[in-house]
């Protein structure tokens, strides 16, 4: 405990002295920091928080010194939380190398995939993208079809990927292939990182109903990636895959804490649309809708926490499948909510006729409703809970 206690003091002393107050206040989504070889810093201290975390090992603090790491426990890690959300301090990198890539190299990757890749993801050098969904592989994703064809010191890469978030913005993509098309469709598939400055890839964005265009297709043509670019051997792919998107949905239930909505809360936002009387919201239905969310916030918060400390920093597993499906429509009520307390105000986007917050609180619950097919259907997780974590028969 006193070891603890003396590393929150270090930790708390470092931060107040390191963290640029500009990076002590919300954070607008031109400001978000995802890295990569194109980044761009419109406020120049995010660059500069960037790289003071990352020189700490702090964009990553459980991964190990040697690829980047703070190699911090995750007690160590858990103090670090908190004491940034203390001071409000803004996240230095998005990376789905963070959340999801890093985890499995760490885990399938050989030495030197780690050495090539974790140091950059930690410091936000190389973005990376997600090509697993296809046309007519979403929720059976193992009916994938994009092929990799060994040919002397390479795969020969042909395939159309579809929901790539961010795939235009991004630098390399962590790919599911298949490498044996006459085995059983679970047994047949590969995992490639594929280099997208490669001529043959070409990306289209797909614009949403919000107007944002964070997914996009992905075409594959006639693609060499050298064969050291396999992670976890040969056909083994799917198992690679299943650990991912454990991490991946650890991460989709946990949207709400990164997914900004408003800059007030519900019961700020209430007050202002909705009235105060004797400093309370006024409509007792909507006090009482609002405080129940808060309090399943707040449940959730802790049984993350709690199944976190149980699995002592090691992978998520199938419950990251109950965490998933409760976070993302803990998400999407959220934004129900935000929307019943604008009123009238939340039926835009575009406009003099709505401020800047009713615009992306609208735009953001037009998103929300993702949410809950992104990472795996709903109706995927329960199958997955029912299964896997309950143990019932089929």
């Amino acid at each position: 405990m006193a070891e603890l206690d003396a590393f929150r003091a270090e930790t708390r002393a470092w931060l107040e002295a390191n963290c640029p107050p500009s990076m002590r206040t919300p954070m607008p989504d031109d400001e978000i920091v995802w890295g990569g070889r194109r980044a761009r810093f419109k406020n120049p201290d995010s660059k500069l928080w960037l790289e003071r975390m990352a020189a700490r090992g702090w964009t990553v603090p459980t991964w190990p010194k040697r690829y980047g790491g703070g190699g911090l426990a995750p007690e160590e890690a858990r103090i670090l939380e908190e004491e940034m959300r203390r001071l409000n301090c803004r996240s230095p990198l998005q990376s789905f190398g963070i959340w999801m890539l890093g985890p499995v190299l760490l885990e399938y990757g050989s030495e030197a995939q780690k050495a090539a890749h974790l140091p950059a993801i930690a410091r936000g050098e190389i973005r990376w993208c997600q090509g697993y969904s296809e046309p007519e592989a979403g929720s059976d994703l193992a009916g994938l079809r994009t092929r990799a064809v060994p040919q002397g010191e390479h795969f020969l890469v042909n395939g159309h990927k579809i929901w790539t978030s961010y795939a235009d913005l991004a630098d390399w993509i962590f790919c599911l292939v298949r490498t044996d098309p006459l085995a059983k469709k679970h047994e047949g598939i590969s995992f490639l990182l594929i280099d997208m400055d490669d001529p043959g890839i070409r990306t289209r964005p797909i614009r949403l109903i919000s107007g944002a265009s964070p997914f996009c297709e992905t075409f594959i043509e006639n693609v060499r990636v050298p064969l050291d670019n396999l992670v976890g051997g040969l056909n083994n792919g799917w198992t690679i895959a299943k650990k991912l998107l454990e991490h991946e949905r650890k991460m989709i239930a946990s949207i709400g804490e990164r997914q900004r909505g408003a800059e007030r809360s519900l019961a700020q936002l209430a007050k202002t649309y909705c009235g105060a009387r004797d400093g309370k919201v006024a409509d007792a239905v909507l006090r009482d809708q609002i405080a129940r969310h808060e309090i399943d916030q707040r449940a959730f918060r802790l049984t993350q926490r709690r199944a976190a400390e149980e699995a002592k920093g090691g992978a998520p597993g199938p419950a990251s499948a109950m965490f998933k499906y409760y976070g993302t429509e803990l998400n999407k009520r959220k934004f129900e909510l935000l929307l019943q307390c604008l009123g009238t105000q939340a039926l835009g986007w575009e406009g003099d006729g709505f401020a800047a917050e009713e615009k992306r609180i609208t735009r953001e619950w037009l998103r929300s409703k993702a949410n809950s097919i992104e990472g795996g259907t709903s109706e995927i997780q329960l199958n997955v809970i029912a299964k896997r974590v309950l143990g019932l028969p089929d």
